[in-house]
């Protein structure tokens, strides 16, 4: 597989065609190297326009939908960054790519020891990995984009908190068939601005609220 065609082509006909044009979001695409990322066995599917199981019940986002993620928190080059759920280190990596520092939180240390295997086939990506428990009593810090990349049925105010004043967040709220991909700005101290952006579906983070469930 000529892998660098194949990522041009997965940007060209899958990223780019679904409004993804901001010109920094699409060469960090087409220049991280996800087949370096997915499981071996998944490998000729890396570019694929489709979710890749990556172990534990879990996935790899689809390429469309990560940069829509990235284009979304409008990342610069000196903001300091968030990611719930780092997975296998591809977004994370994409993430360090575009700003200036760049942290990373996984639940499961199966998932920060594969990301920390993983990274190096991007020397210049530089990523904090941490092993924690996103909904527990710890301080996430404070930070101007924060990509959450699993589903919150309920949406859960304590990581718009985690931004600086003029800061985004980019979550996906609700449950199957249909969720919400929000944009969340903080304005003020106590001040917040959300954007409804898409829908999609993805997997919710573990330990999200569930949904209330209805009794007729």
């Amino acid at each position: 597989m000529d892998t660098v065609a194949a990522r041009q082509q997965m940007v060209e006909q899958q990223i780019r065609t679904w409004e993804v044009l901001d010109p920094r979001v699409l060469d960090v695409l087409a220049r991280v190297p996800r087949e370096a990322f997915v499981p071996a066995e998944y490998t000729e599917l890396a570019f694929a326009d489709s979710p890749i199981p990556i172990g534990l019940g879990q996935f790899m986002l689809a390429p469309k939908l990560q940069g829509r993620i990235l284009q979304s928190l409008d990342i610069d080059a000196s903001d300091r960054a968030l990611e719930i759920g780092t997975g296998n280190g591809y977004l994370s990596a994409c993430l360090s790519l575009l700003c200036r520092e760049t942290t990373s939180i996984d639940i499961h240390p199966q998932f920060t020891a594969l990301a920390a295997a993983r990274l190096p086939s991007v020397p210049e990506a530089k990523v904090r990995l941490i092993t924690r428990d996103a909904f527990g009593g710890e301080a996430l810090g404070e930070y101007d984009a924060i990509a959450v990349t699993g589903s919150m049925p309920v949406y859960d105010p304590r990581f718009e908190r985690a931004l600086k004043v003029g800061g985004r967040l980019f979550a996906v709220v609700g449950v199957a068939p249909v969720m919400d991909a929000i944009l969340v700005r903080r304005m003020g101290g106590d001040e917040w601005s959300r954007e409804s952006l898409f829908e999609t579906v993805i997997d919710p983070l573990v330990n999200a609220t569930a949904a209330p469930e209805f009794v007729f």
